[in-house]
């Protein structure tokens, strides 16, 4: 199996390791240390070597820091991790909500004589530091750089991962890595930059028609880049990782140790995204940042038709993955399976595909009041029993040759209670909503996602978790700049795909998100002369069946009821003729119409 259920970080481990920390601070003579989950790549996930917060702390969320003083420890925590972090952190450290306590506010309290806070310029990006310093103005407070004080005192930190490269087919990426470099490396003459700075290992990846195996769930190998205006990529990556590949003529490789070096000798204006550029590199760097961001974003995220088409069929392979597991767990009377059952059942299903090359993160199978905790991993001690009127969220992918996968769906064990089928339509609303959106040209995820808020809110419910994110073509699940999120200003194009998971999660006894992928298209023409904007809409990308058994009929509009109906007849079009015997039967009753 891919994914394994080993507790990974312990509570009880938390009180001791934050004692030597503290040792290092009163050596050094700091009155803290900012401890990210973070790497000098500066991606949203990181190999073991750099779980450097979960060894600390013991919470082991996707997003988080640790700001360690003296006589306080807070672990900053957005909301889709409020319940699990009371699970995870013993009680020397506090909980503390972000971003609506900001880590500069919170310093200014607990230090309010001022102080030393030290952090390693490598874990954390300029724009983060530039702000952090703007904040603390006045208070006494300073920030100072230094070596990593964890690193010091953890003794058995795993060797930075060393798994080899592959290259990716050119068929499937749709674009050769030399014609991407002198696309990009035209912008930048436009623009009037000499070079590009990237570290982001996702970005490494897409330029060089690459993929990698350094982080687990995640295709990228670790390395660093510098992209020239001239079409030139010096990449900074260890030679045990290439191989014999062909990167082509347009790329020289040199050892990592000298990208510092390579970066403070370039001259003239060089381009940055200062979200994800460490501030080492800022230091070396300062006066000559152009900030406009990292060249790679946006083209990867604009799929071309070649990735389009390989995310697709990618996901009628994993549909049929999903709708036998869906059968098979029908089948299971409640009290006879657990969490772990299902997890390895849905693995064993998408590994008879020969494309398969990973889970694309850890399985969310969370059962009753686990189903609460939106990032639930399950482990053998906390593997519990599908009970009869649980709810089961089910949330899943996988990382095939030509596509990433991300679904989500919410099963009924038995018989299920009626404030749970309550909210289950209203999240299916929400859903339905955002799926049969059309919308003006120039939009971006942060004007639309309340939209498939809105038949929570008008319930007095909501969720903390934004609506999606944008994913990969067999590259990261959550791929950026993308997204459904009050935060996300990044006009959706075609092209785009993107995740469209609305959710509720009522502490303590269930959980619900009912998750699709979605394509950015161009809009069909409407059967009006009174149309006068170029519109978009969505392509859905995902196929399986959404649970029967947790809809309130009568809660839907005629629109929504059409929209449902339509989608599972197109679920048991494509998905049926992939099954076994015994599924495609099943199917076809899951898919019948309301």
């Amino acid at each position: 199996m891919f994914q394994t259920f080993d507790v990974t970080a312990r509570p009880e481990q938390g009180p001791d390791r934050l004692a030597a920390l503290r040792a290092e601070l009163e050596k050094d003579g700091y009155d803290g240390f900012l401890i990210p989950r973070a790497d000098a790549h500066q991606g949203e996930y990181v190999a073991p070597r750099d779980e450097r917060l979960s060894w600390l702390t013991g919470f082991t969320g996707s997003a988080g820091f640790c700001a360690a003083l003296h006589d306080s420890a807070g672990v900053f925590i957005d909301g889709r991790y409020r319940t699990q972090v009371k699970r995870q952190v013993a009680d020397v450290y506090t909980p503390v909500p972000w971003p609506e306590v900001t880590l500069g506010d919170w310093l200014v309290e607990q230090l309010p004589e001022g102080g030393t806070l030290a952090y390693d310029p490598w874990l954390h990006a300029a724009r983060e530091i530039r702000e952090l310093t703007t904040r603390l103005k006045g208070s006494g407070i300073t920030l100072v750089e230094t070596d990593n004080l964890v690193d010091r005192i953890w003794d058995d930190q795993p060797a930075p991962p060393m798994q080899p490269a592959t290259a990716h087919p050119e068929d499937i990426a749709g674009e050769s890595a030399a014609a991407k470099a002198a696309r990009l490396a035209e912008g930048l003459r436009k623009g009037g930059q000499s070079a590009a700075v990237i570290t982001l290992p996702d970005s490494i990846m897409w330029l060089l028609n690459i993929r990698g195996a350094d982080i687990p769930r995640n295709p990228v190998a670790h390395g660093f880049a510098i992209l020239h205006s001239d079409g030139r990529v010096d990449l900074f990556m260890e030679a045990q990782k290439l191989g014999g590949l062909d990167l082509g003529a347009h790329v020289t490789c040199h050892a990592p140790e000298g990208f510092a070096d390579a970066v403070a000798g370039l001259n003239g204006q060089v381009a940055v995204d200062e979200r994800s550029l460490p501030q080492a590199l800022a230091n070396l760097l300062e006066g000559r940042m152009a900030m406009t961001g990292d060249p790679c974003a946006l083209p990867k995220a604009r799929k071309n038709a070649a990735e389009i088409a390989g995310s697709a069929a990618a996901h009628l392979r994993d549909g049929a993955a999903v709708a036998e597991t869906l059968a098979w767990l029908d089948a299971q009377p409640p009290g006879s399976i657990t969490e772990i059952d299902v997890v390895k059942t849905l693995e064993g299903f998408r590994a008879t595909d020969p494309s398969l090359r990973d889970i694309s993160f850890e399985t969310i199978s969370g059962t009753g009041p686990n189903g609460a905790v939106m990032h639930y991993r399950v482990t053998e001690e906390t593997n519990t029993t599908l009970q009869d009127g649980h709810l089961l969220v089910l949330d899943s992918g996988g990382q095939y040759l030509d596509g990433t996968t991300d679904i989500t769906r919410t099963i009924a064990i038995g018989t299920p209670g009626r404030d749970e089928a309550e909210a289950f339509t209203r999240v299916l609303q929400g859903m339905i909503a955002i799926s049969r959106l059309r919308w003006p040209e120039g939009r971006s995820g942060r004007e639309l996602e309340a939209i498939g808020r809105l038949p929570l809110w008008m319930a007095g419910q909501d969720f903390n978790h934004g609506l999606g994110h944008g994913v990969g073509a067999y590259l990261s699940v959550h791929e950026g700049p993308q997204g459904l999120s009050r935060l996300n200003t990044v006009p959706l194009e075609p092209g785009m795909i993107l995740s469209n998971e609305p959710g509720y999660y009522r502490e303590g006894a269930f959980g619900i998100r009912i998750e699709n992928l979605l394509v950015v298209e161009d809009a069909a023409p409407l059967d009006t002369s009174d149309a006068d904007r170029k519109m978009h809409a969505w392509r859905t990308l995902t196929f399986a069946p959404i649970d029967h058994r947790l809809v309130v009929p009568e809660m839907l509009s005629t629109g929504e009821r059409d929209w449902l109906n339509s989608y599972h007849a197109d679920v048991y079009r494509n998905i049926a003729p992939r099954l076994s015997a015994t599924a495609a039967k099943w199917l076809e009753t899951a898919c019948a119409p309301l």
